[in-house]
């Protein structure tokens, strides 16, 4: 199975490190990854593959959400085939 995670918040250090390790935490492999900075707002999107995974997809994205509040940003977590319904026209 595969996930679309996105980080988007204030621009600090470690973003990248946090979010891969709690990936590697969780045996999930990164497969893509995109970023940028837009006016000192950081965005990133991440296509994961969980086919390894040791835990539950509600557990990963409770991981994720406690992610988020630790650094202050949104960290979304949702399943490839949630994401792609979501956003067909």
């Amino acid at each position: 199975m595969k996930a679309v995670i996105t980080v988007i918040g204030r621009d600090t250090v470690g973003v990248v490190a946090k979010v891969s390790a709690v990936c590697a935490e969780l045996n999930i492999n990164i497969e893509d990854v995109t970023q940028s900075i837009m006016q000192n707002m950081f965005c990133m999107i991440m296509l994961v593959n969980l086919s390894a995974c040791t835990v539950e997809p509600g557990a990963v994205r409770e991981h994720f959400a406690a992610l988020g509040e630790q650094m202050g940003m949104q960290v979304t977590f949702t399943r490839q085939e949630v994401f792609d319904a979501m956003h067909k026209v």
